[in-house]
C-alpha cells in the first residue's frame, strides 16, 4: 500500500481546528512539470480548540521555503503534511512549493487534461496543491493570481485584474479549501447573462475547446432555468458578478460545485441533438442544476466535517430532483429515482458496503461518495418534507439559511431548524442518519363492519457493525380504492413509528383495495400479498401514477419469477394488462414508455435473493428475453400503432413532451424488432437526424443480432467525437450475449480509440461489463478476473475511479458458492497487488468482510 498504516477516522473523535484562517493569497506560476505555488495565509488561534498543535496537510510536493511573520523557518515534514512551532497569536504564514501537474494521473489537486490545467479538490485534493489545513470547517476568503502564457486563466469569485500573462481573482465569500478551483487553457466561451430577482446582472460563461462551442446552448439554458428556479422556489439568489462553467475531458466525477467556477466532466455539459440523447439532455440539465444549487446548500453553508457529507449532497440531490420534476414531470421522475435507488443503493444497503447515511468512520473519504450518502440522503430529506408538510418545510429552510449562512454545519444543526420551526421532536427520525440498511414493511389487513384495518410491521436486517436496529419513523402514503376504481380514501400519510402498528379507516361501504407507499413515500421494501387480479386492477385504476407503475412491475416480476424457478410460460394476465395500459391515450407517452420497461435483471436477482432463492443469472437472462419476445408478439398491433402515431416532425426539441414521445416510439421499436425483424430499426437508423433516434435504432438492431453493418457505419461517422464514441463502446458491451460479453470487452480494450487513462472511456468499456449481468457473472469467473486485472492497472494511475468500481463485487453474497469463490479470488488478487492504494484497499477489505 502507498500508506503503510492508514488510519480510521471516527465521527466521535471530531475536534475543532487549532487555528482558523482569515485570508488566503495564492500565486500560481504554471508550468507542466514544475508549477510554483506561493501562499500567504493569515492564521489566528481558535478559542474553541482543544489543542494548540499547528498542522498543515500536504503531499506530493516540494517545499522550497517557509516563513512565519517574515522569518524563515524549517518545519517538520512528513508524507502527509508538516508541523512547526507558531505564535499563540495571529500570524502570517508564507511558503512556496513546487508541484508537477503533468505527472498527476490521480486527477486530484492540480493536474493537466490535454494541455489544460484543472483542479479537483473535493474531498482532499487541495493538500496536493500547497500546505494548508485541508478540512471543510476551515473557511477563508481567497485571492488568487495566476501567471501563464495560456489565454484563459480562471479561479473562484470575481475577476479583479488581468494583463499579458496574468490574471487575478477574488472570492469575497469564505470557503473551505475543497471548493478552491483553477483552470488555465486555450478555451473559448459560450456567453450569456442573467438578471437576479434584485436586479443584479450576472455574466455567464461555459468555457470549452473550440470544437465544442456548438454544444453549449442547452447547458446555458439549463443554467438560467436553475438560477430562476432557485430564486422562485427556495428564495436563493446568486451572489457573485460572474458564473463560470468549464468542460474538462479528464474528470473523475460528473461535476464539481467550486464557488463561481464549476468544473464539469465534458459528458455532463456538452450536448447537441446530433450527439446527445434525450437521457443526456435530462442528465445535463439535472447536473447543472445540482452544482448550481450547491451555491447555497454546500458553499454558503458547507459541512463541518466529511461525516456530514449527506448534509450538502442529500439536500442538493433532493433539490435537483424537485427541479427536474418541475421541468419534466414529477410522475416519471419519481419512477426513475426509485429505479435508480433500487438498482444502486439497495444493494449497497444490503451488502458488506452497507453504511448509514452519515457514516461513523472512514479510512478514505473518497469511498463514501456513495448512493447511500447521495440518493438515500435525498430520500431522507423527502421523508422529512412529507412529515412536516410543504409550508413547514419552507419555513425550516428559510431558518436554515438565515441561521447557518457562512458556517460549516452538521446534521444536528439541520434537524434543529425543523424542531425549532415546527415543534416536532426528531430524535427518532434521526435514526435515518444513524442506522444502515433498508427497512422491510410487512402489510396485513382486515375488513369488519365497515372498518378497514391496515397492520404494518417494520424490520431492518442487521448490517456490518449494526446487529440491533430500532424502529424508524416511516411516512407511509396510503390511498384506498373502491370496486369501481374510485378513491374512497385519498392519499393519507401514515406515520409508522413502532415495530408494529395498526391504522383504522371507518365508515366504508365495502372492502377497499389498498394502494400503499404511494409516490414511493419512503425508501423501504414493501412485503404485501396481492393477487395478480388485484395488481392488474391497480395498474388500470390506481390514481397514483407511481403505484400504478409499481403494480405493473409486480405483475411482471411475479411472472418472471415463475418462469425462472418453475419454467412457466409468460403470464397471459400480465400481457393483457400491459396491452391495455399502454393503449390508454390519457397516459403521458413518457409514462407509457416506463410501463413497457421490465424489471431489470439486477432487480430480479435481488428480489429472488430476498425471497430466499439463489439467483441464476443465466436463467434470469433467458426468462427476461422470453418475456420481451412474448410482449412483442402479444402487443404487436398496439406497439405498431404507437410507433407510427407518435413520430415527430420538424426541428428537434429536447423538451419533456418531445422526449416522451421519442421514449415511447423507441420502446415500441425495441419490441417490434423482436416481432417483425430489423426493417423499422434499420430505416430509423438510416434516416435519424438526432442521436436519440439513431442510438435507439442501433440498440434495437444489436438486440436481434442485425447491427453489424450499422455498428461499423456509426463508428465511421462518429470516430472523431469522443463523447459519442463512449456510447458506441458501452452499447456493444451492454448488448453482448452473456457468453460473448467478456470477449467483446477484451476486444474493445484493444481498440485504437480505447484510452484507459481517461475515466469516461474506461467506464464505457470495462465499467460497462458489470452492467451486463449474465455476462459479468459467468459461472467460470472470467468476468470477475477481467475486471480485477483492469482495476489493479487503473489503481496505480487513478485510485479514486478504481476504488469506486470495486462496487461491482458488492452483491457477492447473493450468488451461488462457485461464483462467490471466483469473486473472492478476484478480490484477493486485487488486495495482494503491490502498491495498492489506500482507496482501493479499504474497499476490497470491506467487500471481503
Amino acid at each position: 500500500m502507498n500508506d503503510a498504516s492508514p488510519q480510521t477516522i471516527y465521527l466521535k473523535d471530531y475536534t475543532p481546528p487549532a487555528y482558523l484562517v482569515e485570508t488566503v493569497e495564492l500565486t500560481f506560476r504554471l508550468a507542466p512539470a514544475a508549477t510554483r505555488v506561493v501562499s500567504r495565509i493569515s492564521f489566528r488561534p481558535n478559542p474553541d480548540a482543544t489543542t494548540k498543535d499547528f498542522v498543515l496537510h500536504g503531499s506530493d510536493m516540494s517545499l522550497l521555503w517557509a516563513k512565519i511573520d517574515g522569518a524563515e523557518i524549517t518545519p517538520s515534514i512528513s508524507a502527509t503534511g508538516l508541523t512547526c512551532e507558531v505564535p499563540n497569536a495571529p500570524f502570517i504564514w508564507e511558503a512556496e512549493v513546487e508541484i508537477a501537474p503533468d505527472a498527476n494521473t490521480a486527477l486530484e489537486g492540480l493536474y493537466m487534461s490535454n494541455g489544460m490545467y484543472c483542479t479537483q479538490c473535493e474531498a482532499e485534493g487541495f493538500r496536493r496543491i500547497t500546505y494548508y489545513p485541508d478540512r471543510p470547517d476551515v473557511m477563508a476568503v481567497f485571492t488568487v493570481r495566476i501567471e501563464s502564457d495560456l489565454p484563459v486563466l480562471l479561479s473562484n469569485g470575481n475577476p479583479t485584474g488581468s494583463g499579458e500573462g496574468w490574471a487575478e481573482w477574488h472570492d469575497p465569500w469564505p470557503k473551505p479549501a475543497y471548493l478552491f478551483a483553477l483552470v488555465a487553457g486555450d478555451l473559448i466561451a459560450h456567453t450569456g447573462s442573467f438578471t437576479t430577482q434584485s436586479g443584479r446582472d450576472v455574466a455567464l460563461n461555459i468555457w470549452v475547446r473550440e470544437d465544442d462551442i456548438g454544444k453549449c446552448a442547452f447547458g446555458m439554458d439549463a443554467l438560467k432555468k436553475s438560477m430562476r428556479w432557485d430564486e422562485e422556489v427556495y428564495g436563493r439568489e446568486y451572489d457573485l458578478d460572474i458564473f463560470n462553467i468549464v468542460a474538462v475531458d479528464d474528470f473523475n466525477a460528473g461535476a464539481m460545485e467550486n464557488k463561481g467556477l464549476n468544473i464539469f466532466n465534458s459528458s455532463a455539459v456538452l450536448a447537441s441533438p446530433e450527439t446527445a440523447t434525450d437521457s443526456d439532455f435530462e442528465r445535463i440539465e439535472a447536473i447543472i442544476a445540482h452544482e448550481y444549487f450547491h451555491n447555497w446548500t454546500g458553499n454558503r453553508i458547507t459541512c463541518r466535517d466529511w461525516f456530514q457529507l449527506c448534509l450538502k449532497e442529500g439536500l442538493t440531490v433532493f433539490r435537483d430532483q424537485q427541479f427536474t420534476g418541475d421541468m419534466r414531470g414529477h410522475a416519471v421522475k419519481r419512477i426513475v429515482d426509485a429505479i435508480d435507488l433500487r438498482a444502486f443503493q439497495f444493494p449497497e444497503d444490503n451488502g458488506t458496503l452497507s453504511h448509514p447515511v452519515r457514516p461513523e468512520s472512514f479510512v478514505e473519504i473518497n469511498n463514501f461518495y456513495t448512493a447511500t450518502v447521495y440518493e438515500k440522503g435525498a430520500e431522507v430529506i423527502g421523508m422529512l418534507k412529507r412529515l412536516v408538510g410543504d409550508a413547514a418545510y419552507q419555513s425550516a429552510l428559510d431558518l436554515y439559511f438565515d441561521r447557518h449562512d457562512g458556517e460549516a454545519a452538521t446534521i444536528e444543526d439541520w434537524l434543529a431548524v425543523f424542531e425549532d420551526s415546527t415543534g416536532r421532536d426528531l430524535a427518532q427520525f434521526k435514526r435515518w442518519y444513524q442506522q444502515a440498511g433498508t427497512p422491510r414493511i410487512t402489510v396485513t389487513d382486515s375488513f369488519v363492519d365497515g372498518t378497514y384495518t391496515l397492520h404494518l410491521a417494520q424490520e431492518t436486517p442487521s448490517t456490518p457493525g449494526q446487529s440491533v436496529k430500532h424502529p424508524f419513523v416511516i411516512p407511509v402514503a396510503v390511498g384506498l380504492l373502491g370496486q369501481n376504481g374510485q378513491e374512497v380514501v385519498p392519499t393519507t400519510v401514515l406515520e409508522l413509528t413502532q415495530a408494529e402498528q395498526s391504522f383504522h379507516f371507518e365508515g366504508l361501504s365495502g372492502r377497499p383495495l389498498p394502494s400503499i407507499l404511494r409516490g414511493f413515500s419512503a425508501p423501504v421494501i414493501l412485503k404485501q400479498s396481492q393477487t395478480g387480479a388485484e395488481q392488474a386492477f391497480l395498474l388500470a385504476h390506481d390514481t397514483d401514477p407511481f403505484n400504478a407503475w409499481e403494480a405493473g412491475q409486480n405483475l411482471a416480476r411475479a411472472g418472471l419469477t415463475a418462469m425462472i424457478l418453475d419454467d412457466a410460460k409468460p403470464d397471459r394476465a400480465f400481457l393483457d394488462a400491459l396491452r391495455l395500459a399502454i393503449a390508454d391515450e390519457e397516459k403521458d407517452p413518457a409514462y407509457r414508455a416506463m410501463l413497457l420497461a421490465l424489471p431489470s435483471q439486477e432487480n430480479l436477482a435481488q428480489a429472488l435473493f430476498d425471497a430466499g432463492h439463489t439467483p441464476d443469472p443465466d436463467r434470469i437472462y433467458a426468462s427476461h428475453k422470453a418475456l420481451r419476445e412474448a410482449i412483442a408478439n402479444h402487443c404487436q398491433a398496439i406497439l405498431s400503432r404507437l410507433y407510427d402515431e407518435h413520430q415527430l416532425t420538424g426541428p428537434f426539441s429536447p423538451d419533456a413532451s418531445a422526449a416522451g414521445k421519442r421514449a415511447l416510439t423507441n420502446a415500441a421499436l425495441r419490441y417490434l424488432s423482436l416481432s417483425d425483424g430489423p426493417s423499422r430499426a434499420q430505416a430509423q437508423f438510416d434516416t435519424a437526424d438526432n442521436m436519440t433516434q439513431q442510438l435507439a435504432a442501433l440498440s434495437a438492431l444489436l438486440s436481434i443480432d442485425a447491427g453489424r453493418d450499422a455498428l461499423s457505419a456509426f463508428e465511421a461517422h462518429w470516430s472523431k467525437d469522443r463523447l459519442v464514441m463512449n456510447k458506441w463502446f458501452a452499447l456493444q458491451v451492454a448488448s453482448a450475449e452473456p457468453e460473448n460479453a467478456v470477449a467483446v470487452t477484451e476486444a474493445l480494450t484493444q481498440h485504437p480509440a480505447f484510452n484507459w487513462k481517461n475515466p469516461n472511456r474506461f467506464r464505457s468499456v470495462v465499467g460497462a461489463l458489470p452492467r451486463n449481468q449474465a455476462g459479468f457473472h459467468r459461472a467460470d469467473g472470467a468476468g470477475y478476473r477481467l475486471l480485477a486485472d483492469w482495476l489493479i492497472r487503473l489503481d496505480a494511475m487513478n485510485p479514486m475511479v478504481a476504488a469506486r468500481m470495486t462496487t461491482a463485487f458488492q452483491t457477492m453474497s447473493r450468488w451461488d458458492a462457485g461464483r462467490q469463490a471466483h469473486m473472492r479470488d478476484a478480490l484477493r488478487q486485487i488486495a495482494t497487488a503491490p502498491g495498492l492504494s489506500r482507496d482501493t484497499a479499504e474497499m476490497v477489505d470491506r467487500l471481503l468482510g
